[in-house]
């Protein structure tokens, strides 16, 4: 739980991991292995320096007394303290660090298939090592500035390696996302180019209205289409930081009826997916809320 101690953890397993993806395709699930416990470690690092008790599975009670400072009353020891795992390490530490973490939830969930597929069973899809090895240095950057850490001691003689892959995902990305958007345009020019002006905005009118959408969790805002200029849907997550703040929204995707256009995650929408305060007040964020089960739970045994 000491964030110390996961920092040179993390840069160990690192190291490791480079040193293996170096040596070629033999040693590939030794790489996507050791980058995904170098990520785990480092997201880690980060809950547990804002405080220990992040890190730790939050229905465990005695977990809980041991990361609060309350370990003499827990039932169980140390070592066998419950954590969560890397998929949780990174949704929390990107609720925490939305605009500065690039990688959502679907783009990272292939690093953990990957980490786990080799841990547990010895099998990786070859067809994605570079894309989850490269996502594990993606996440790794921003978590090293948020703490502190002297990036050039951290990759250590693999520097350029780091650079090289990252300079490479940077174009591939830039290269689908063009395309993209030529499709798009190619579609909307070929669905309304033939019509007059008037036509073409009365048809569009009927066409690009965004489906309302729940008051709490999921929700839909309007927004100009980047390729065709139509109406879209961006769509993304509610939430409230503290009561004077209101509730926010946190785009992750985006769609267009009109031309087809689909934007998936923070790097694709670009300035689209800054998060921004919306005229919505708790009372209706939290309109459709209920307790779950545990919840109820809880209550019944009280």
């Amino acid at each position: 739980m000491e964030p110390e101690q996961l920092k040179t953890s993390s840069q160990r397993w690192m190291s490791a991991a480079l040193a293996a993806f170096s040596q070629g395709s033999d040693s590939y699930d030794f790489a996507v292995h050791h980058a995904g416990v170098a990520a785990e470690h480092l997201l880690k690092a980060y809950l547990a320096s804002r405080h220990p008790a992040l890190i730790v599975e939050a229905k465990d009670f005695n977990s809980l007394l041991h990361a609060t400072g309350h370990g003499t009353h827990a039932s169980i020891d140390l070592s066998r303290v419950k954590t969560i795992g890397v998929v949780e390490a990174h949704t929390r530490v990107h609720g925490l660090l939305r605009k500065q973490l690039p990688i959502d939830a679907k783009t990272f969930l292939p690093v953990a298939v990957a980490r786990n597929g080799v841990a547990h069973l010895g099998i990786h899809d070859v067809t994605e090592v570079q894309t989850v090895f490269t996502t594990c240095l993606r996440v790794i950057d921003p978590l090293l500035s948020e703490l502190q850490i002297d990036p050039r001691t951290y990759w250590g003689d693999y520097g350029q390696l780091h650079d090289m892959l990252i300079a490479k995902h940077v174009e591939e990305a830039r290269i689908a996302l063009e395309s993209k958007f030529v499709k798009a345009r190619a579609i909307f020019a070929q669905r309304y180019g033939h019509l007059a002006p008037k036509e073409r905005e009365a048809v569009l009118a009927t066409i690009t209205q965004p489906q309302p959408s729940p008051t709490h969790g999921e929700h839909v805002e309007e927004a100009p289409c980047p390729a065709c200029g139509s109406r879209g849907g961006l769509i993304g997550e509610t939430h409230v930081l503290t009561s004077d703040e209101g509730v926010y929204f946190a785009p992750y995707a985006f769609s267009c009826s009109a031309c087809g256009l689909d934007l998936d995650g923070d790097e694709e929408l670009g300035d689209l997916a800054e998060e921004v305060p919306i005229d919505m007040t708790l009372d209706e964020y939290y309109a459709d809320w209920e307790p779950d089960e545990d919840t109820y739970s809880q209550y019944r045994e009280r």
